[in-house]
């Protein structure tokens, strides 16, 4: 059996990259199928990070015209072919995504560092055959109270990326405080500063925090762009972020309260000439010069 394959007393489960040489897929379509909640994960106990049991890649083989229907469920596309898809220039695609209306599923950073979002294929393809959508897709000029939006610059992108991904995140906990520091993910450090105060239990909440899935050399022009998007501007945003992390905070503290030091004894001196207090089990002994004398010879007398 492979070194990426293990047997629990349970079942038996594979690594993510086994799981997808097994599946027909990239690592990439892996972890978008996870994430879309087509693929389901297990804890790794032994050294953190998920795995794939057997039987669940069983039961994806399985299913009606796989692995064809599986890869055109987890098949994304940029600006320009979402817009060849929807037969609509790349402007009005645009404007459609900043309004919220298509909704990007993953992002990438180009050589140019702009950002680059993708958005689901299946997504497209139903938005555009909707009859509602037709005036949105053909119409000369956008409805009046959606052209105030973009005047006004709105764009959603973001937004609606964070409300997506934290949904992926928070389907991949196990208890209170990952789903809490999948919650945090989206704040930054002085918002959960503020609802943390407690430095002990704020560290315990950084543990299960994770990261922009983009990310670059800590400090760089690519990493702060991903925190960027990673961090909640929008007051309503944040405003609902920090009421469900200090809802899920509760019942974190309550099933299991973050480790803190416990208080440790002072060590008892080991020497009687050491400087300070006695040990309390031995009675302070006389001082000076003739005292001394009297412990070293018991039998020394005073003139």
């Amino acid at each position: 059996m492979s070194g990426d394959t293990i047997t629990t007393p349970q079942q038996p489960s594979c690594a993510p990259t086994r799981a997808a040489r097994e599946l027909g897929l990239k690592r990439s379509d892996l972890d978008l199928a996870v994430h879309l909640g087509l693929i389901r994960t297990v804890p790794d106990e032994g050294g953190g990070g998920r795995r794939v049991l057997r039987s669940e890649i069983e039961r994806v083989r399985s299913g009606a015209g796989f692995p064809g229907s599986l890869l055109e469920r987890v098949e994304v596309v940029g600006t320009t072919q979402g817009a060849r898809l929807m037969d609509v220039p790349a402007g009005r695609f645009t404007r459609l995504a900043r309004l919220g209306l298509v909704v990007p599923v993953k992002w990438y950073l180009n050589r140019y560092r702009a950002v680059v979002w993708l958005y689901l294929v299946e997504e497209l393809k139903r938005f555009a055959a909707d009859e509602k959508n037709t005036p949105l897709l053909n119409g000369r000029r956008m409805p009046e109270g959606l052209r105030g939006m973009l005047d006004a610059g709105v764009d959603l992108r973001p937004r609606n990326w964070r409300g997506r991904h934290r949904g992926f995140l928070l389907r991949q906990t196990d208890d209170p405080w990952q789903s809490a520091g999948a919650l945090a993910a989206f704040l930054d450090p002085v918002q959960i500063a503020e609802i943390v105060p407690d430095p002990y239990e704020r560290s315990h909440l950084i543990r299960f925090r994770p990261g922009p899935p983009v990310s670059g050399v800590p400090g760089s022009p690519a990493a702060h762009i991903a925190e960027r998007i990673m961090t909640a501007d929008d007051p309503d945003e944040i405003s609902l972020l920090r009421a469900d992390l200090t809802a899920v905070l509760e019942e974190a503290r309550d099933r299991r309260p973050a480790p803190r030091p416990t208080a440790s004894r002072a060590p008892v001196p080991a020497h009687p000439l050491h400087i300070g207090s006695p040990p309390p089990d031995e009675p302070e002994q006389p001082r000076g010069l003739m005292s001394w004398l009297r412990r070293r010879n018991p039998r020394a007398t005073t003139p």
